[in-house]
């Protein structure tokens, strides 16, 4: 099996989607469901904005379609997912490629693939909180993924900017929600 990562946070080793994508490749790699592992961090090799000539080069989307799991670190900036993920995702949801439209509506095309997505938040944004109405990343990417059918799972880590206490047990809590995942 081939795991591809996608890292997107510029906050280096402090970024918590980092620390979470980590412990993930770890719990999959020691499962042994990854005998291959792919790396792509759209920060120290950004891929700039979707322009037609980017477009019509299909590496970043074979790379997608060749992985059995792609773990994805999605930190929240300002309420949605950072641009650098956004310009990967302009590659990967392709007319004809991962969807195609019917008389029915769109079908996803991507079947059988397992997206993992680590997502980090600095405040609460989940169901029943104030600010759930802000809440863009989770809701873009389940959105984004069921499209082109797949059904993405979740390890959230939030109200990392609270204090640091509370960011050590939220990422605590998320490293044990990832134990379950190989499962």
């Amino acid at each position: 099996m081939t795991i591809l990562r996608i890292d997107s946070s510029i906050n280096g080793e402090n970024s918590a989607s980092r620390t979470l994508t980590d412990s993930i490749i770890g719990q999959l790699k020691a499962a042994n469901l990854g005998e291959q592992l792919v790396t792509r961090d759209l920060v120290s090799s950004p891929l700039p904005h979707l322009t037609l000539d980017a477009f019509a080069d299909s590496s970043v989307l074979d790379e997608f379609l060749a992985a059995d799991v792609v773990v994805i670190g999605a930190p929240m900036y300002n309420f949605s997912v950072p641009s650098q993920l956004k310009a990967w995702i302009d590659r990967i949801a392709v007319a004809g490629k991962t969807f195609h439209y019917t008389a029915d509506g769109p079908e996803g095309l991507v079947k059988g693939k397992r997206v993992i997505v680590a997502l980090a938040r600095g405040g609460f944004y989940g169901d029943g909180a104030p600010a759930a109405s802000l809440e863009h990343v989770e809701t873009y990417l389940k959105g984004v993924f069921n499209f082109i059918g797949v059904e993405p799972e979740f390890v959230i880590a939030e109200g990392l900017g609270i204090s640091p206490e509370h960011r050590e047990n939220s990422l605590k809590q998320a490293i044990g929600e990832v134990v379950l995942l190989a499962a």
